[in-house]
């Protein structure tokens, strides 16, 4: 075992890991990237088939982005937000507004709160709706959220709260506020249409009579009764990552989104994961004209590069937090690392990237790339679904595809099939029963079908 590992392994205690596993193996210790490429110290290489954790857009040690922070490391690294403005974060505030837009008749973004990850834009948002609806409603009231049932989004206080995904959840519970959850619409196991997205593209469900948006009208409806309506309704646009890579049919986030605006309650969209060209527009909600209250990206933010996010919002909750020194209007929050200029230079240059008709063109080329290549997954018996939604992908493990019936999450099926890829040299991570693929938008197609090639053949072993 080479030194890092075993320091790893003495010292480090891993996100969302079991330790007493990890520390029954040793790590893949990773040295250097390149592209879609990952280096071990052993000098193996491997492919990144999840953009490590979601974040990494343009490939590993991308010039442009490299040259951008290199550029702004020569001038300064860090100055504080707390008082001070700093030239990158400008500017990147101001491309960040221009690229969001906005739908006619609805509230444009317009203002821009820095922070440093998914959890803390959501945090922000969180506060944000939270006394907004206060002060336009009442200071007695004690506002609610309604977030979707397997809904993730971040792990501080405010974003657990808004989370509904018990196994990870639960522990925590004491500490949480009480927020409501309404049915996501996982058409794979619908409890009414049975609907059978099987061999069929993932937001197109058949024979559907959109009980899942009349359950969120009720949701709506019934809470308006008790006279404290929702402040906001929380989602992410067009799939839930860490609810299993479940898609959203087409339609249904415009639906749920109307008729939450028809009761009053902002919309809070959490683009962590979707954001940034992963579902094809550059904003997964533009792929369904919907505007947002609250826009909050991170992840992908940087290319991958460095920690940074940003909450966008609306100029009437800015207009809220307007007062005079001695009234306290302020929005007390804030971080040591807000606007960071190094982030802001990775960001710029990543945003530049993307908007380019070269970058759009090889999107849309990768994402044929890789629908063709999961084809070859359907015929697999323990394969239930395959789901995609632009670069995204998620193919759900079943005991048997006939009956749907899951593996128990004890069984490490996910998990075992994620080691051997590993050991055909894909890295990716599973969520419980599902396999994720969703490779960096420099990947080629030959490096998309080792991706798919050695999931296929783990499956095989596995099973």
């Amino acid at each position: 075992m080479n030194q890092f590992a075993e320091l790893d392994r003495k010292f480090i205690w891993h996100p969302f890991t079991q330790m007493r596993d990890w520390l029954k193996h040793e790590p893949v210790v990773i040295a250097s990237g390149q592209g879609a490429i990952l280096r071990g110290v052993s000098g193996r290489e491997y492919l990144d088939a999840n953009s490590s954790i979601w974040t990494n857009l343009h490939g590993h040690n991308h010039p442009k982005i490299n040259l951008a922070i290199s550029r702004q490391l020569k001038k300064i690294a860090h100055s504080s937000a707390l008082g001070f403005a700093n030239e990158p974060a400008s500017l990147l505030a101001e491309r960040l507004v221009q690229a969001a837009g906005s739908k006619p008749k609805s509230p444009k973004l317009a203002k821009v709160f820095f922070s440093d990850d998914g959890s803390t834009a959501m945090e922000i948002a969180l506060k944000l709706a939270y006394e907004f609806t206060r002060r336009m409603r009442g200071k007695k009231l004690q506002p609610k959220f309604l977030s979707l049932d397997g809904a993730y989004h971040g792990d501080t206080i405010g974003a657990v709260s808004v989370g509904h995904i018990n196994l990870f959840h639960k522990a925590y519970s004491g500490l949480l506020f009480k927020t409501d959850k309404v049915m996501s619409p996982y058409c794979y196991r619908c409890q009414f249409n049975r609907a059978k997205p099987e061999r069929e593209d993932a937001r197109k469900c058949r024979k559907c009579n959109w009980e899942c948006v009349g359950l969120v009208e009720k949701r709506f409806t019934a809470q308006k009764r008790k006279g404290n309506p929702y402040a906001a309704f929380v989602f992410e646009p067009l799939m839930q990552g860490s609810a299993g890579m479940i898609p959203q049919p087409e339609g249904w986030l415009r639906q749920v989104t109307d008729i939450a605006r028809s009761h009053g309650a902002l919309l809070i969209a959490d683009e962590v994961m979707t954001g940034f060209g992963r579902t094809g527009k550059l904003f997964a909600c533009q792929d369904e004209k919907v505007q947002p209250d609250f826009l909050c990206v991170a992840k992908g933010m940087t290319g991958g590069y460095l920690p940074m996010a940003a909450t966008l919002t609306a100029r009437k909750i800015f207009d809220a937090f307007l007062g005079e020194h001695h009234e306290f209007k302020t929005f007390f929050h804030g971080h040591s690392f807000t606007g960071n200029q190094l982030g802001a230079a990775a960001s710029l240059a990543s945003l530049e990237m993307l908007q380019t008709e070269k970058s759009i063109r090889q999107r849309a080329q990768l994402q044929k790339n890789l629908h063709d290549e999961l084809q070859s997954l359907w015929p697999l018996p323990n394969v239930g679904d395959v789901r995609q939604v632009g670069l995204i992908s998620g193919i759900e493990l079943v005991s048997s595809w006939r009956t749907r019936e899951p593996f128990a999450l004890r069984e490490r099926a996910g998990i075992r099939v994620c080691e051997a890829m590993a050991r055909r040299g894909v890295l990716t991570r599973p969520i419980g029963n599902v396999i994720v693929l969703m490779p960096p938008y420099c990947t080629t197609p030959k490096q998309v079908a080792k991706m798919v090639s050695a999931l296929r053949e783990a499956i095989h072993e596995v099973f």
